[in-house]
C-alpha cells in the first residue's frame, strides 16, 4: 500500500513532569541543565506552541501527560511511537528506563475508538530492550514515506538490528549511516540533522564522516528527487534539522521549525524553502535547552486511515 507523505494530523503531550533528564544526558549533548521553573516556562512554551499550530491550520490530538510518573521527557511522543497510513502502529524500544514509562496504550485507545482512526495491525519492537538494542521512533528514523526510504543514523539509540527489523516488517530501504556533532561526538538521533520534506531535505552532511556513506545518503537524496539543503554544524546545534513539514486543513504544506532553528538559517536557506512552503516557527527555547530536542520531536504524526471525521482540536486527559 503506498504511504501518504504528508498528514494534517498530529499527537502532542501536555508536560506536567518536564526537566533535565539525568538518564538521557550521556548520549546527548544537545540538553543542559537550565536555572528556574523549567517545567512552568516548558507548559508555556507546548500550550503557546499548540495554539499556533491549530491557528495555523494544523489538527492536534493533545494529551496530557501523567502527573505521578518520572517522565521529564513526555513532551516527545515521536520516540516511541509512530503512526502509518496502511493501519499501523509501530512501539519502540527506548534506552533510557524513565521513558519506557511514556508508552501509552490508552492514547492508542482513545486515537481508535473516540477519534475514529483505524489501527489494523501493531509492530511491537520494545523486547528488543531486554537486548540492550534501541530504535526511537522517528528520533531514530527519518523517513521518506513517499519513497519508502528510512534514514538511520546508527547510534547508543539507534541499533542497525532493530532498524532492519522495522524496515522488513513495513517495506522500506534502510539508508544507513554514523554521525557526529563539531567535537566529534555521536550524534543521538537522526532527526537532530535532518528532515525529509516533498521537494527538499535539509541535512548536515558535514556530521557524516565516512565518504562512502555520506555518498549514499547523497544520492538517495538526490535519486529521489529532492533537492539539498546542507546545514552546517552550527545550525544544528540550534536544531535547524529538527524540523518537520505538515499540511494545513487547506492542503498547504508548511514546515514548522523553532525560532531558535529559523534565525540561525541564512537569508538564501530561508529563501529556498519559501519556494516551497510556508514557513511556520514556534519558541521552544527551554525545551530545546533543557530536553535536548526541538519541535519536531514534539509532533508525532498521525498517519492511520480515518472511519469517521475528526476535526479541530482534541484534548482528552488521561486517568490512570
Amino acid at each position: 500500500m503506498e504511504e501518504k507523505a504528508l498528514t494534517n494530523n498530529v499527537v502532542m503531550i501536555r508536560p506536567h513532569n518536564f526537566g533535565f533528564n539525568e538518564q538521557t544526558a550521556p548520549t546527548n549533548k544537545f540538553q543542559r541543565k537550565a536555572n528556574g521553573a523549567v517545567n512552568s516556562k516548558a507548559l508555556s512554551e507546548f500550550n503557546n506552541a499548540v495554539k499556533k499550530l491549530i491557528k495555523n491550520g494544523i489538527n492536534v490530538f493533545v494529551f496530557d501527560d501523567l502527573v505521578d510518573l518520572d517522565t521529564p521527557d513526555s513532551v516527545f511522543p515521536n520516540n516511541w511511537v509512530s503512526f502509518h497510513s496502511d493501519g499501523t502502529v509501530v512501539l519502540y524500544p527506548m534506552l533510557a528506563r524513565n521513558r519506557r514509562a511514556e508508552r501509552r496504550t490508552d492514547l492508542l485507545y482513545t486515537l481508535s475508538e473516540l477519534y475514529g482512526f483505524n489501527v489494523s495491525r501493531l509492530l511491537n519492537l520494545t523486547d528488543y530492550e531486554h537486548k540492550g538494542k534501541f530504535l526511537e521512533g522517528t528520533g531514530s528514523l527519518v523517513l521518506d514515506r513517499g519513497n519508502h526510504i528510512a534514514y538511520s543514523c546508527l547510534s547508543e539509540r539507534t541499533d542497525s538490528e532493530v532498524v532492519d527489523r522495522f524496515c522488513r516488517f513495513m517495506g522500506y530501504t534502510a539508508v544507513k549511516f554514523k554521525a557526529y556533532d563539531k567535537d566529534g561526538f555521536t550524534i543521538y538521533h537522526t532527526n537532530v540533522i535532518m528532515n525529509v520534506c516533498s521537494d527538499f531535505v535539509m541535512v548536515c552532511l558535514n556530521s557524516i564522516r565516512d565518504e562512502e556513506e555520506r555518498n549514499r545518503v547523497i544520492d538517495s537524496i538526490e535519486s529521489s528527487g529532492k533537492r539539498i539543503i546542507d546545514l552546517s554544524q552550527d545550525q544544528i546545534q540550534n536544531f535547524a534539522g529538527n524540523a518537520l513539514e505538515l499540511l494545513d486543513r487547506n492542503g498547504r504544506r508548511k514546515l514548522v521549525i523553532s525560532k531558535k532553528a529559523f534565525d540561525s538559517l541564512s537569508t538564501g536557506q530561508k529563501a529556498l524553502i519559501r519556494k516551497y512552503d510556508e514557513m511556520l516557527t514556534v519558541n521552544v527555547d527551554t525545551i530545546e535547552e533543557c530536553g535536548g530536542g526541538s519541535i519536531r520531536c514534539m509532533l508525532a504524526e498521525v498517519f492511520l486511515p480515518i472511519k469517521k471525521a475528526a476535526k479541530g482540536k482534541v484534548t482528552y486527559k488521561s486517568k490512570r
